[in-house]
């Protein structure tokens, strides 16, 4: 990705470029991989007053990290059944606790890095296409007795009065959770390394690794660290240097697209700072950016990559077909990013060797996630505490491969259409 072609173009506040690995450099933590998941870790590592060198193949932020929507809520992309039928209710109970500190902890931290230009906005509206309020109401009051965690329930009255479609019923609308600026967020995380002294290298893949002894070794193109310990925290775009890890998960594309300057033309469809995702699988997701000029609209998967130009003309008529009165909206740019999916739908968090570590498989709720995986790595590694185990249940399992992938893109379509026939059975 190419910070000119995207939005960032424009609204990036940092465009600094780190240096590429040459020689030798020597550490206690090597993180390979500076998104969100490394970059987090290889914070708090640092403010632990740990030695810590972070290299990156491409830039900070360069994959899923910096082009996802910026939505920042609890949960994981399997759904609170499906992870309960795995590790029972205490422990599913502890996994949603633990989504949600990792949500207030970016927030805690945009505060005291005092990073205004991740402009959080506080507000996620959880909509649904079909009568469902019972079960709306149902989980609603299961947050606030389980978790002392208020969501508001909206009726399709309120709903349809900031969101001007036909389309919506209901919805929970989260005042907790926000949106924010994905990359100016991970950038400025980027200088607060720098700035406890913390190593960073862009342009520099790892290329080779040495984990037999305790010293360890990985080597880039030009360089190599020296460390105590390894954190793979790489996502959609990680290489075969760690055959376990790559066969673990799937590289699934998502797509974004960016209207031109409208903001009159995009009111008469919606009247919320409210960042908006919908209940179906791989559905739409939306916000107002740019001060309320432009509306930043993401969605659809694929298997494998596509058109970014080509899956906008389909996310503009999911828009139109949602709010005809935007039809005479244009898009003025698109992109897209590997996102990383374990078969089980949850990240992706241990050990692989003694002090090699991974954390990865975040597609579908990674701010929150990468912002937990990330602190209670930090605290495995400074004997703070074991929390990671929590995730143990969800391991390296492998994803299938080709078949997997073809399995993944049959599976999509399918809930796309029971999606229809619910909607259609609602209209």
């Amino acid at each position: 990705m190419s910070y000119i072609d995207t939005f960032y173009r424009r609204t990036i506040d940092d465009n600094y470029t780190y240096p590429a690995l040459s020689g030798v450099a020597e550490c206690e933590t090597c993180v390979i991989g500076a998104g969100l998941a490394g970059v987090t870790t290889a914070l708090q590592l640092l403010k632990a007053g740990q030695t810590v060198v972070l290299v990156e193949a491409e830039r900070i932020g360069w994959g899923a990290s910096g082009r996802n929507g910026g939505f920042v809520s609890p949960g994981y992309a399997n759904d609170g059944d499906a992870i309960e039928r795995v590790v029972g209710p205490d422990h599913a109970r502890k996994l949603h606790a633990l989504s949600i500190e990792g949500m207030k902890f970016v927030r805690d931290t945009i505060d005291e890095l005092e990073i205004a230009s991740a402009a959080p906005t506080h507000g996620i509206m959880r909509v649904v296409r079909y009568e469902n309020s019972q079960a709306l109401l149902a989980h609603a009051g299961y947050l606030q007795r389980e978790f002392d965690y208020s969501v508001e329930y909206m009726s399709r009255d309120q709903v349809q009065e900031v969101l001007h479609s036909k389309r919506y019923f209901q919805a929970l609308r989260d005042p907790h959770a926000f949106h924010v600026h994905p990359l100016n967020y991970l950038r400025s995380l980027a200088r607060e390394i720098q700035r406890l002294g913390g190593r960073i290298f862009e342009g520099s893949p790892a290329l080779s690794c040495d984990l037999s002894r305790s010293e360890k070794i990985v080597r880039t193109n030009r360089g190599e660290i020296r460390t105590r310990r390894v954190i793979v925290a790489s996502g959609g775009y990680t290489t075969g240097l760690f055959p376990k890890i790559k066969r673990s998960f799937l590289p699934i594309a998502t797509y974004v697209m960016l209207t031109e300057e409208a903001p009159d033309l995009i009111r008469q469809a919606v009247t919320t700072t409210d960042a908006v995702g919908d209940n179906r699988r791989a559905g739409d997701y939306y916000r107002i950016v740019d001060g309320g000029k432009r509306l930043l609209w993401g969605g659809r998967i694929t298997t494998r990559a596509a058109s970014p130009r080509a899956l906008a003309l389909e996310l503009r008529r999911e828009m139109v077909s949602t709010y005809p009165q935007l039809a005479d909206l244009k898009i003025e740019t698109s992109w897209s990013g590997l996102m990383s999916y374990a078969r089980h739908f949850m990240p992706q968090i241990g050990q692989l060797y003694p002090d090699v570590w991974f954390c990865t498989a975040f597609g579908g709720h990674g701010l929150n996630t990468t912002a937990i995986a990330g602190k209670v790595i930090a605290e495995a590694i400074l004997r703070q505490s074991d929390r990671y185990q929590l995730f143990k249940p969800f391991g390296l399992v492998w994803a299938g491969g080709l078949g997997g992938l073809s399995v993944a893109q049959i599976t999509y379509w399918k809930l796309q259409a029971q999606d229809w026939w619910r909607e259609r059975s609602s209209a």
